[in-house]
């Protein structure tokens, strides 16, 4: 009965390590299996597949792990409108994003190149010298168009009530001419003053808040690049 014994108990031995090794293989094998997705469709079956599962693409979907827990939950995919949606509030983000960016780089570069009221001033009217000086030659070509008009009318009375002669009469047509465009040059470099200087008083009024203390990127939008850009350009003459 001893030696009985023993050779059962070996025969257990052995058959122990046989089904050891055979659950290790099972579990290896487990764990290299890939994960499953269970949901419950529209007609209330519970679903799984080794995919996203096509009839379960308007609701949520569990991802599995090997053991059956659970990885993550697969939010429902979205309609066509949905999507489009969702992309339009992320540009419209990424927008607001880029804007908050910019309106802090530009707020940093007016601190940085106005410390303080007198250089913003200074800036000013550098920035409206050649236009000034644009209105004034202009007004000085009207003068001289002017008097250059004159000969030209008085010379007219000799033909009252006759044709004028064609050279005369070219005259007249030009000096017309340039004084419309020198009037029309004059409007225009006026209407480019009132433009510096309302640029320059929005600045002034956005950098007396951030001399005040206001974080810079705070203020909300900033005027146009182009506009800025042009001032600065005519300020660092």
């Amino acid at each position: 009965m001893g030696l009985m014994h023993l050779r059962v108990a070996a025969h257990g031995a052995a058959l122990a390590v046989v089904l050891i090794g055979a659950s290790g293989s099972v579990v290896a094998q487990t764990s290299g299996k890939p994960a499953i997705y269970s949901c419950v469709d529209p007609t209330g079956k519970r679903i799984t597949s080794d995919r996203p599962i096509a009839s379960c693409s308007d609701r949520e979907q569990r991802e599995l792990n090997a053991d059956g827990s659970v990885k993550r939950i697969v939010p429902p995919s979205m309609t066509g409108d949905e999507r489009t949606e969702a992309e339009a509030r992320e540009r419209e983000a990424a927008a607001e994003r880029a804007m908050r960016v910019e309106a802090l780089r530009r707020d940093r570069n007016l601190l940085a190149r106005f410390p303080n009221e007198a250089a913003h001033n200074k800036a000013r009217e550098a920035a409206l010298e050649d236009t000034r000086k644009s209105v004034k030659i202009s007004e000085a070509r009207l003068t001289l168009l002017a008097s250059e008009r004159k000969p030209l009318m008085d010379e007219t009375e000799f033909y009252v009530g006759k044709p004028l002669p064609t050279k005369l009469r070219t005259q007249i047509d030009a000096n017309d001419a340039a004084t419309d465009a020198q009037r029309s040059l004059i409007q225009n470099q006026q209407a480019e003053i009132i433009r510096i200087n309302a640029l320059y008083d929005a600045e002034l009024q956005r950098l007396r808040r951030l001399w005040g203390g206001a974080q810079p990127g705070t203020l909300g939008a900033l005027p146009p690049a182009d506009a800025a850009s042009g001032s600065r350009k005519a300020a660092g003459k």
